[in-house]
């Protein structure tokens, strides 16, 4: 025996499980708590559904609604909201421990960018040849883009090495 499918969203009319339930009208009136069958059949007189609106309330709540409108709004909100949150990205910063004044302002100029746009930031410092045995220079480079940023930025995660390369992550305040 197949079972039916699981409709998604508020359960209406005849789905609505519990024996009696509070009842408001399509003018927002509250009708106090009455048997399900009776707000069913109060609902359908003036032509719409009543859906469970807060099914976790004791007794649940019920509203007298279109069913169809109301999914379709409730999609609306989802919709909107999807499209209006941020999601923070990590973007990456790429360093030499002998980087130049101006290379070392250009890359600052980047980093202050994408932490104003809300992204996490990972700086990395690539160690190439000889310069491995001279990371306290990649240390004092981060040092100095920690102190740097401080304003606008808190480290999230602090310098460490990582076969040849030293990273950091930065994250806005």
């Amino acid at each position: 025996m197949m079972q039916p499918p699981v409709k998604s969203g508020p359960r209406y009319n005849n789905l609505i499980q519990s024996d009696k339930v509070r009842v408001i009208d399509e003018n927002g009136e509250n009708l106090g708590v009455m048997y399900t069958r009776e707000a069913i059949e109060q609902a359908a007189e003036v032509g719409l559904d009543l859906v469970e609106v807060s099914p976790n309330a004791d007794p649940p709540v019920c509203k007298f609604l279109d069913v169809g409108k109301f999914r379709y709004e409730a999609q609306k909100k989802a919709n909107l909201a999807r499209k209006t949150q941020k999601t923070q990205e990590i973007k990456e910063i790429k360093m030499r421990p002998n980087i130049d004044d101006h290379d070392y302002d250009v890359k600052m100029r980047a980093m202050h960018k994408f932490i104003g746009e809300g992204d996490k930031v990972k700086v990395t410092l690539r160690f190439r040849g000889r310069e491995l045995s001279h990371q306290q220079l990649g240390m004092n480079l981060l040092r100095r883009v920690q102190e740097d940023i401080a304003e606008v930025a808190k480290v999230e995660a602090y310098p460490r090495m990582e076969g040849r390369q030293m990273l950091m992550v930065v994250s806005p305040k």
